[in-house]
């Protein structure tokens, strides 16, 4: 586990790293701001912005090749969130909902029957617009993820 508790933004479409950049000040927090295009990055020297090229998924895989036990990873991406759950990696998306190794399968199943549906015609769009309620359930999620994560780092 790392000294430091880090966290891995998944930041192309992220609607709340003004929110990760609040509870990343409080807690001091080291932060992967990753992307495949410029995103504005919080003032600080924890806070790192990672370009990365535009090839399919090449965010996901910075943010899957490093993310391991102890760290934080924001993602909406389900594939990416297995993944990181894979290393141990704690994973929550801007909704706050936090990803477990138990309901993973369950969200991937529902990633898929909702692509064919728009593949059909049934179904259109993506997730309605982010609401006060969902960005204060986010802040709420991460701020008890990361007690969680230092809670445990600091039992050993």
């Amino acid at each position: 586990m790392h000294a430091v508790l880090e966290l891995y933004v998944d930041a192309d479409s992220c609607p709340v790293k003004d929110e990760i950049y609040r509870v990343a000040y409080r807690y001091a927090l080291t932060v992967h701001v990753v992307a495949n295009q410029s995103v504005h990055v919080a003032a600080s020297d924890s806070f790192h912005f990672v370009l990365v090229g535009d090839r399919f998924d090449e965010a996901d895989d910075w943010i899957a090749e490093r993310a391991s036990e102890g760290d934080i990873v924001i993602t909406a991406d389900i594939l990416l969130a297995a993944r990181c759950l894979e290393n141990d990696a704690r994973v929550l998306d801007p909704r706050g909902r936090v990803f477990k190794d138990e309901s993973i399968g369950e969200a991937i199943a529902a990633r898929e029957a909702q692509a064919y549906m728009r593949e059909m015609g049934i179904q259109a769009g993506g997730p309605p617009p982010m609401q006060e309620k969902d960005r204060s359930k986010f802040l709420m999620s991460l701020d008890q993820v990361v007690q969680q994560v230092r809670r445990k780092g600091n039992s050993h």
